[in-house]
């Protein structure tokens, strides 16, 4: 029997960071921490360190894609560069940032699931950049350094405009002295290991461009160093045969608290698109239809959404949600006498959102029950923003809210020995690791992922063109990857938020009205009444506890430990957090003992807190009442560089010499303008 090969995952997580040396590798669970590994990406089993290099920079992240083969399509095994009869593996990377060329976003609008008439055009959705016209022009605004091979063990090239191939005539970076920020110079670096396994390091998180920020959405001329592309493999045999094998990867921006995992993941997003799209599990959906008979798993299907409910009260005040997480009953008795209790915790999660020609279906409108509680998840939908295609309230997905269906109808076993579903760990890891749900864009990826027409099969994303296509014509800034026929490199990341901080800065939480199906906002301010609701926290926290436990660290950080806080408290605007954004902390387990997962105390740790000055503004300086006098109100803010610490001012040095840093402006009408969230307040 003839062996069948894959690249393992089909679709993987770089992630940037600031260190120009260190990195760590992805995780390899679905809400676990990263692998240590040494300067060449060979792992060395030590337990996780830090998120942070010694001179305070984020340490990027790595991911490993590994060749591996199976005769049964049960049992796989890896093939290196060590395995018998193995000759040579080479790898070929493509990254590109198509931001720039794309069109402004527009929350739902654009997303051909709901219809032709949704298209960027039918809408009339300015393209960014638009005084730029020339095609050719336009294809100059996407960041292309072209591909980049590598083969044998312990390789290394940077992926920058140093090093653009010179037989590749379409390879683009821009202008390298923007006006704001810092020239993009890489996106990101691509090794080999000691057995010839490829990995692909994000980016260094910088950001520049020529006019000031306008939005949370950023601002014409700016480009990040944000990416995706294909990846490439060709092993050859001694025995002169040769396979091909293709993956992807995404670039993105770091995951700050990766032990908390969002209720609705991308691995959640793309297993939904598998089952309903190509028949990924044919005894739960086929031809159209639910089996409303399949058998359920709780291991494997329920306790998963229980577990992530009871995680974002680390990251989030989410009150109402801690009874969906209590056990108040047996959540893993399928018996009849347990029907009514099952049924009731069913009712209050909202029927699934559901995009078709005529508009958006399901109950993403509704914030209450019929009891009077805020109804499950407690999270803005995809579009509780603008009065296009509202979505105002988190859903499951459909697969999601049918497995809980079928959980409280009785149609479920709890068995710990399940038989997993047909996918790939590697794949469902890294995927369940990103933002599935909302999307307004989301954090890695966004609302393409939904579309069954940017994938070739489950989990593996359709390619257009090969690298013969794209060193004749390069790539392309408007086409329509959910059109069909596949995407080119920068197709997965284009329609996020430039520069991404932009967005992260303003998009955590949301002020959402709810008794209004067809208003968000009215004259630009959220319609009242309304509800104070987050956006993804696990990946953008909000409501964190301090962790800092010696005399020391507190007098840096002005609070004790086991204080809720604000998690980006300090950095104040935009600007702030695209030059900022690597003094933040990472929220991490600090339950080091054998149920550290059953009994999680997850804290702030890593926040450079000697960036932030800190003051006591006393009540009666803005009353002008002496008798407010005795109560205090806590203030954050950028530290003037001649107050920092000695090793402060050293990583601030390094990085306006090393990245050529200039001062960010904002657009004087966005300081007036009332901000997304609909509020520039923090509680």
């Amino acid at each position: 029997m003839s062996y069948t090969y894959l690249l393992s995952p089909s679709i993987g997580i770089a992630r940037l960071g600031n260190s120009p040396t260190d990195f760590y590798l992805a995780p390899t669970e679905i809400g676990g921490l990263p692998l240590e590994c040494d300067a060449n990406g060979n792992a060395t089993g030590a337990a996780f360190s830090s998120f942070k290099d010694s001179a305070g920079r984020v340490k990027r992240q790595a991911q490993p894609f590994r060749v591996m083969r199976t005769k049964d399509n049960k049992n796989y095994e890896e093939i290196t560069l060590s395995t018998e009869g193995v000759a040579s593996i080479h790898w070929t990377v493509h990254l590109a940032n198509k931001k720039a060329a794309w069109y402004q976003f527009s929350e739902l609008q654009g997303n051909l699931l709901l219809g032709e008439g949704n298209s960027y055009k039918n809408q009339k959705i300015p393209l960014r950049n638009n005084t730029v016209t020339d095609s050719s022009a336009r294809q100059k605004l996407i960041i292309d350094p072209g591909p980049r091979t590598l083969s044998g063990a312990n390789q290394s090239i940077e992926v920058a405009r140093t090093n653009i191939p010179s037989d590749y005539p379409h390879g683009s970076f821009p202008n390298s002295s923007p006006k704001y920020g810092w020239p993009i110079n890489s996106l990101g670096t691509i090794k080999t290991d000691r057995e010839g396994r490829l990995l692909v390091l994000g980016a260094y998180g910088r950001a520049g461009g020529d006019e000031p920020i306008t939005s949370y959405g950023g601002a014409d001329t700016w480009y990040d160093d944000i990416a995706d592309g294909p990846v490439e493999c060709t092993v050859e045999f001694t025995d002169g045969t040769r396979i091909s094998l293709n993956s992807w990867v995404a670039c993105c921006s770091p995951d700050f608290a990766p032990e908390i995992v969002n209720i609705s993941t991308l691995d959640d997003t793309m297993f939904d698109v598998g089952v309903r799209h190509f028949n990924l599990v044919p005894d739960m959906h086929a031809n159209g239809a639910w089996n409303t008979d399949f058998v359920a798993n709780y291991q494997r299907d329920i306790l998963p959404i229980i577990q992530r409910i009871s995680r974002y009260q680390w990251v989030s005040n989410v009150q109402s949600m801690s009874a969906f997480c209590s056990y108040i009953f047996d959540f893993s008795d399928p018996s009849p006498a347990n029907a009514a209790n099952r049924q009731q915790y069913f009712s209050y999660f909202r029927k699934p959102t559901i995009y078709t020609p005529n508009g958006i279906e399901g109950e993403s409108i509704t914030l209450f029950s019929e009891d009077n509680i805020p109804m499950m998840p407690l999270n803005s939908g995809s579009n509780s923003v603008s009065n296009v295609d509202i979505e105002k309230f988190l859903t499951l997905n459909q697969t999601q809210y049918f497995l809980l269906s079928q959980w409280a109808e009785g149609k479920f076993v709890n068995d710990p020995n399940y038989q997993p579903y047909p996918l790939c760990s590697a794949t469902s890891a890294a995927m369940g690791n990103c933002v599935g749900l909302p999307m307004c864009p989301g954090i890695e990826v966004t609302w393409s992922m939904q579309n069954p027409a940017i994938y070739a099969s489950p989990y593996r994303i359709a390619q257009s063109g090969d690298e013969s296509n794209y060193q004749m014509h390069g790539l392309s800034p408007s086409r329509d990857e959910t059109e069909g026929g596949g995407c080119e490199p920068g197709d997965l990341t284009k329609r996020m938020a430039i520069p991404w901080q932009a967005d992260f800065f303003n998009c955590t939480i949301q002020y959402v009205n709810f008794t209004d199906p067809d208003i968000n906002k009215l004259n630009g301010m959220p319609l009242p009444p309304s509800y104070y609701a987050y956006w993804w926290p696990p990946q953008a926290p909000w409501d964190v506890l301090t962790g800092d436990l010696t005399a020391a660290e507190q007098a840096l950080a002005h609070t004790p430990a086991g204080l809720q806080v604000n998690y980006a408290r300090g950095i104040n605007s935009y600007v702030q957090m695209i030059t900022e954004w690597s003094y933040l902390g990472f929220i991490r387990n600090q339950n080091s003992g054998a149920n550290s997962n059953r009994f999680p105390y997850l804290v702030e740790t890593e926040r450079l807190h000697g960036m932030f000055e800190y003051q006591d503004v006393p009540v009666s300086q803005i009353s002008h009442n002496p008798d407010d006098s005795e109560t205090t109100v806590p203030i954050w803010y950028s530290k003037p560089q001649q107050k920092l610490a000695p090793e402060h001012a050293e990583l601030l040095r390094l990085r306006v010499e090393e990245e050529m840093f200039r001062e960010i402006a904002v657009a004087e009408s966005q300081r007036q303008r009332t901000p997304r969230r609909g509020t520039r307040t923090r509680f």
